[in-house]
């Protein structure tokens, strides 16, 4: 028999959140609860009632459902223009500047159901929640009723919308039982019976289009049982499913068999219309995974590559693993070796990779080859030398001059990364002076000179080649490794506040998926640690370091070298220890720029324990590393961290560099080193004021310790 609703009313929920919104101090309001509470409904009557109160009010709904959370943008394809796939921050940017132009006045945002948000679209939400452009309501289940997408719970974690938890009313308010769902499935018509299953394969699905599938009528009928609704989604009506289990248990009822059926019914349904934004698509493609209507394998790579351009791993896993599967071209292989390295699965791409034979490849497809099996193998395979010599060897065959200079600009990556920083900064500027060189030899080249530059202590420098990699088409990850050479400048010029807000802009979930947010984390927390936060530090090092060591990639040995002196600075001996331990032993040549950091981290452990000798003795030890890899704006750094150990005689190196290195924190640095040399107590204490002014809280700490002439303890 048809279902009858009750959904509780929520008066004071209403009330408060009504409250809200009339305050203009206050963006919106997250509103949390399980499953049929009736949190669209409260979500409903508060944007009406928003909209009397300010005629001028454009609303704009949204709605998560599972099969939109496979595709990237899939619950805002409706609002959003964007003409060109790019780079994941940059997509994020055209969308917001597309949605806030429908806001001539006044935008309210409605999130429904936003713990079925894929990772972009939530992050979207959680963008405009923090520019405060927009007003803003949305529903989620919360973390006490199942998984909710990082960037939703930001929301509320981050107190940029309020929270409002609402509850039934003394009882269960609607039939939502798994038993009780399957009993009315199994009553429901058959035209009836054809819109749940349509729906729980694709959610929402228009009117126009579940009609010509389900029958005309079929709509009314799904309707009058209380398993479907319509609503507006922009200027076309659609159908979605009346609860959230309808969908659940439609499609485990359908079977594979039957879900096959239907999913090759939607395939050739939606194949008849141009699919003009990319959710689209990328949704045709993933329908036709599993249907009997297999897309053209052209068409499933360039989705796999469109996929991983908006760093969706999984789904770009899947579409080139099903392309590979039925045409064994490089074409599939390359987008698939791709998916597999950036997760971590360096062997598996090694092995797909491994099966081409370079010598039936043209240029343009030897050159793709060859750079992802090279970088697969300098960094998930932990391999540099035989990726470096491999990359040669590919270079002696390759006669023209494009080509080459590409894959000299990866090999300038390579060299900087194994901390032949003299050797990097020579190839990356033949590379960039260079009219062959490409967008993707200039990012990799301009990447590697940025971060060069900074541990040189060439701190002029770095901007401009910054902003050369800012100019390239494709810059990804590379992003970071300027980030890392824009920061380390910031700090180095006593600007620690901007450093912290530059880093801060990578961790603001710009690049969405993993390592792209772990990476981030490191960046702010390396500003963090010169800042002398080493709590908030180790923090975010903890879960970013888990998160890299399952990648090849060099941040993760320096976010273990980073949360293994923040640590060690807190006077957690054994955590300090154990986290060293497991620095050491994944420092390679891949990390060997980082050298001087796991020196530092080492001196760190040694003062937590007591044994001040060892530590100075460590420090400089890591200072001297940095200068003889010619990292002098590093060593600089590291000749201060045993001015703070309390090394007397570091003043000859420290006016050394100094000499060749105008900034701030050196300057400081050196008079720190005087005055404990000269146990001048009046000019060590003048110098913690510096270093307090500077924002530099542990410095400032050990050098008035030093002027009470007393041992500063472990923090």
């Amino acid at each position: 028999m048809p279902i009858r609703w009750n959904v509780p009313q929520h008066e004071a929920a209403l009330a408060q959140l009504d409250a809200v919104l009339g305050d203009s101090a206050r963006p919106g309001a997250v509103v949390l609860g399980p499953d049929g509470i009736g949190k669209s409904t409260l979500a409903r009557l508060a944007a009406e009632h928003f909209g009397r109160r300010h005629p001028d009010t454009i609303v704009r709904w949204v709605t998560g459902t599972p099969t939109e959370r496979v595709v990237p943008f899939g619950a805002f394809s409706h609002l959003v223009e964007i003409a060109d796939i790019g780079k994941p921050a940059a997509l994020l940017r055209a969308a917001r500047a597309s949605l806030a132009r429908d806001a001539q006045s006044r935008l309210l945002l409605v999130v429904d159901d936003a713990h079925d948000l894929d990772v972009l679209s939530a992050t979207l939400v959680y963008q405009f929640a923090l520019a405060g452009t927009a007003r803003m309501i949305v529903s989620a289940r919360g973390p006490d009723f199942g998984a909710t997408p990082e960037a939703i719970a930001a929301l509320w974690s981050d107190g940029l919308l309020d929270r409002l938890d609402i509850e039934a009313p003394g009882e269960a308010t609607n039939p939502a039982s798994k038993s009780g769902v399957d009993e009315f499935i199994a009553q429901l018509p058959e035209p009836a019976r054809a819109v749940l299953d349509y729906l729980s394969l694709q959610e929402p699905l228009s009117v126009a289009d579940l009609a010509a599938l389900a029958g005309d009528d079929a709509i009314a009928e799904a309707q009058e049982w209380g398993a479907a609704e319509t609503r507006a989604r922009g200027e076309v009506e659609v159908v979605y499913t009346a609860h959230p289990l309808f969908a659940e248990r439609a499609r485990a009822l359908l079977g594979n068999d039957g879900a096959r059926r239907r999913r090759t019914d939607l395939v050739n349904r939606l194949s008849q219309q141009p699919a003009e934004h990319l959710s689209d698509r990328l949704r045709l493609a993933y329908l036709a995974l599993d249907s009997d209507a297999p897309q053209p394998v052209a068409e499933v790579v360039a989705a796999a590559g469109q996929a991983l351009r908006l760093g969706d791993l999984t789904l770009g896993e899947r579409l080139a693993r099903s392309a590979l599967e039925r045409a064994d071209d490089l074409a599939a292989r390359l987008p698939l070796a791709n998916a597999l390295a950036w997760q971590g699965r360096g062997r598996e791409a090694e092995a797909l990779l491994d099966a081409v034979d370079p010598a039936a490849l043209g240029e343009p497809d030897l050159m793709a080859w060859t750079l992802l099996r090279a970088a697969n193998q300098f960094f998930m395979l932990s391999e540099p030398e035989r990726a470096t010599a491999f990359l040669q060897t590919i270079r002696n065959r390759v006669p023209d001059d494009g080509p080459r200079v590409t894959l000299d600009a990866l090999s300038a990556t390579f060299a900087m990364n194994a901390g032949n920083v003299g050797h990097a900064v020579d190839i990356a500027g033949a590379v960039l002076t260079s009219p062959a060189a490409d967008d993707q030899a200039v990012a990799w080249a301009a990447s590697a000179a940025t971060l060069c530059a900074a541990r040189q202590g060439r701190f002029d420098e770095v901007e401009s080649l910054a902003q050369r990699v800012l100019g390239a088409e494709h810059p990804g990850l590379l992003r970071f490794t300027v980030g890392l050479g824009q920061t380390t400048t910031l700090v180095m010029a006593g600007q620690l506040e901007t450093a912290a807000e530059l880093a801060r802009e990578f961790t603001d979930f710009a690049e969405l998926q993993q390592p792209g947010r772990a990476i981030g984390e490191v960046l702010l927390a390396h500003v963090l640690i010169a800042n002398g936060e080493f709590a908030r530090a180790a923090t975010l090092l903890g879960p970013a370091s888990a998160a890299l060591e399952r990648t090849g990639y060099s941040w993760g040995p320096l976010s273990l070298m980073l949360l293994a002196t923040a640590l060690a600075q807190q006077g957690d001996i054994a955590a300090a220890a154990k986290v060293l331990s497991r620095a050491e032993s994944r420092h390679g040549t891949k990390s060997a720029l980082f050298g001087p950091e796991l020196g530092v981290a080492r001196a760190w452990r040694l003062a937590s324990v007591r044994d001040l000798h060892g530590a100075v003795a460590a420090a400089r030890d890591a200072a001297r590393m940095a200068e003889r890899s010619g990292q002098h704006g590093a060593a600089l750094r590291a000749w201060h961290e045993a001015v703070r150990l309390g090394d007397a005689r570091a003043v000859d190196p420290l006016t050394r560099l100094c000499g060749e290195i105008d900034c701030v924190v050196g300057r400081t640095a050196l008079a720190h080193a005087q005055a404990l040399a000269a146990r001048n107590d009046a000019a060590l204490r003048a110098v913690s004021e510096e270093f307090a002014a500077l924002g530099m809280r542990a410095a400032a700490a050990d050098a008035a310790a030093q002027a009470e002439s007393r041992p500063q303890p472990p923090r």
